[in-house]
């Protein structure tokens, strides 16, 4: 019993589990995004944080693509894009808000 179950939870190498946690997490970058976005500040944004992030995506595909490419990839790959934004609007905004700060 317990092994189909772990056998029906999987897609050939696919662990939903994983598939869950990146579907997850997807789903609120673009508020993250949205936010910096909107406000144009960066106020409580820590870009040390957004690197290990977009490290650990990295890392998620490199095993993917080492491993077994399947749908989860694709997960990884919009996380990190998403993530990316946000890192990208933190080093815009930061500079912005640095220069008003200094004048």
């Amino acid at each position: 019993m317990i092994d189909w179950l772990v056998q029906s939870l999987q897609i050939k190498s696919m662990s939903i589990f994983e598939a869950g946690m990146l579907i997850c997490f997807g789903a609120s970058w673009p508020f993250a995004v949205m936010k910096t976005y909107k406000t144009k500040s960066v106020k409580g944004k820590s870009r040390l944080f957004l690197i290990l992030i977009i490290l650990g995506y990295i890392f998620g595909m490199v095993n993917k693509i080492l491993n077994s490419v399947d749908i989860v990839f694709w997960l990884y790959v919009i996380n990190l894009l998403l993530v990316s934004t946000d890192f990208m609007f933190c080093i815009i905004y930061g500079k912005r808000e640095e220069k008003i700060k200094n004048e």
